[in-house]
């Protein structure tokens, strides 16, 4: 279930999509904070809330005395707890102008013996599954497989996100749908959704492009 996203969030998207679209290009300067802020209505400080996330992300750079300038690095900044619980549609759509599209297949399975392992199943034990795939102007961006207990539905009850980012070999279904060749690294995220008595309530792995990213920045507000 996506939550409704910070202005600061929302201006960030914004000047996200216009530069990884090229409508801003590198070395382009952004409007002063003041202007920011009065176009959309809002203080300085969400304005400043907003470049710190577009530096986070590695698309701007701040010049003293200067403003604020488009760089030509391309990260994904993943916000806590804004950005986790965000469907693909709202993720993508505020990174880019092309058409995104997200389809979804629901099924039940047996877990395969990691995936059990990990939910603290019976190997075998069926479990619902949900592959999520994007794509944005036609091409293949994102692909996940997505599994839970047969029961369990959403992660209402799941207080730790846990985050694992790697360079792997995809799965079968996930090199297909990226046009990846055989043998070649995509970048893999595993999550784990931990409740307060530590069990795994959904576990996910999601597989992108190497080249989309440059970066994974990951932001957590601390208690």
């Amino acid at each position: 279930m996506a939550v409704a996203e910070p202005a600061y969030v929302v201006i960030a998207g914004e000047y996200a999509r216009r530069i990884r679209t090229g409508e801003l290009p590198a070395g382009a300067q952004l409007p002063s904070y003041a202007e920011i802020a009065e176009q959309n209505g809002v203080s300085d400080i969400v304005v400043r809330k907003a470049v710190e996330l577009l530096q986070n992300q590695g698309l701007v750079r701040s010049v003293r005395r200067r403003g604020v300038f488009v760089a030509s690095r391309t990260n994904l900044v993943r916000i806590s707890p804004e950005r986790q619980m965000q469907d693909p549609e709202t993720t993508f759509g505020n990174e880019s102008e092309q058409d995104v599209r997200v389809e979804r297949d629901f099924e039940q399975v047996a877990a395969p013996v990691e995936t059990a392992e990990i939910l603290g199943l019976e190997p075998g034990r069926e479990v619902s599954r949900i592959v999520t795939r994007a794509s944005e102007g036609g091409r293949p961006i994102s692909i996940s497989d997505t599994y839970q207990p047969v029961g369990v539905e959403g992660i209402s009850t799941a207080k730790v996100l846990e985050e694992t980012i790697a360079d792997r070999i995809p799965s079968a279904d996930h090199a297909e749908w990226l046009r990846v060749n055989s043998g070649e690294l995509v970048k893999s995220v595993h999550q784990r959704f931990i409740d307060a008595d530590g069990g795994v309530v959904m576990v996910s792995d999601v597989s992108y492009p190497r080249d989309r990213y440059e970066a994974f920045v990951f932001r957590m507000t601390l208690d």
